[in-house]
């Protein structure tokens, strides 16, 4: 299959390029300046395609200014947008588009399946509610849409990960306020497949879940990653630190939400890395063998 990919260059899109690559797909990257372009140039890009995947988004890992803020949001909204305008001009239109989203959809109290209406109110609540608004507009032209909320995506070469392996194998890791906040996870590979299986499986459409079944909170992760890399992790970073460097962003790290997936499970998609502690010894030793 053809595939046009925009955020082919970030932490999941370039696993999912290549995984894609693996298994004889033609990718086409739609970069940043592609997208600045006219929808109606966008749509030259995406001739011939059979699915559209879409991450591009500006990172979240920064300090959060007003004038960044905005950037997260237009990053995600004006993208998102343009690609379907892009797909309603086109004569024949993709089959299949698969977009992103983020489980910050919910609120940090509770745990959260598909079947649960979003309920977070605060800025990620609202992105990530104009960001499935815009995505849920390429239903109306026939084209399959399927909404990826994504956990925290977990893998030795990107990410939370990327941050916190150096600390950590120095000893220096530990819990992130009293530790007590839900932490949803998935290991990248299970974060690539979840494409692969959903590009093939025609009946999958709407919102998924892209997460283990087994969510943990910060405190549970931070021992068993310790436990790993057969280091202590002792010591907590504390809220305060964190807004220092962070701002407003840093609450995103200091707060979690718990969701689960029960629609992979009855599409029949099996996870390769179920529990946390499996995920992270293979990404230790991924990591270890670069």
């Amino acid at each position: 299959m053809k595939i046009a990919i925009t955020g082919s260059t970030g932490f999941v899109g370039s696993h999912l390029s290549a995984a894609l690559k693996e298994d004889g797909h033609q990718v086409v990257p739609i970069g940043r300046a592609e997208l600045k372009e006219h929808h109606e140039q966008i749509a030259t890009y995406l001739i011939g395609c059979d699915a559209v995947f879409n991450l591009a988004g500006e990172t979240i890992n920064q300090r959060w200014s007003e004038a960044y803020k905005q950037r997260i949001y237009h990053s995600r909204i004006d993208t998102t947008h343009k690609l379907v305008e892009a797909m309603k001009v086109m004569e024949k239109r993709p089959a299949t588009f698969i977009s992103t989203s983020a489980i910050g959809a919910f609120s940090a109290e509770g745990c959260y399946t598909e079947d649960d209406p979003a309920n977070a109110s605060d800025f990620l609540g609202e992105l990530s509610k104009d960001w499935e608004g815009e995505a849920k507009e390429a239903e109306s032209l026939g084209v399959r849409t399927l909404i990826f909320r994504f956990a925290l995506v977990l893998g030795h070469d990107g990410g939370l990960m990327k941050q916190l392996l150096p600390p950590f194998r120095r000893g220096l890791g530990g819990p992130i306020g009293n530790g007590l906040q839900p932490f949803s996870w998935v290991h990248i590979d299970d974060m690539v497949r979840s494409y692969q299986y959903a590009l093939l499986n025609e009946q999958m459409k709407g919102i998924y879940h892209i997460c283990s079944p087994n969510p943990d909170n910060n405190s549970g992760f931070t021992k068993t990653l310790g436990s790993v890399l057969n280091r202590p992790a002792l010591l907590p970073i504390p809220k305060f630190a964190l807004k220092l460097v962070y701002g407003e962003g840093a609450d995103v790290m200091t707060s979690g939400q718990c969701v689960v997936s029960i629609r992979l499970y009855e599409a029949g998609f099996e996870f390769k890395y179920p529990e946390l502690d499996q995920a992270l010894t293979a990404i230790i030793q991924s990591g270890y063998a670069q």
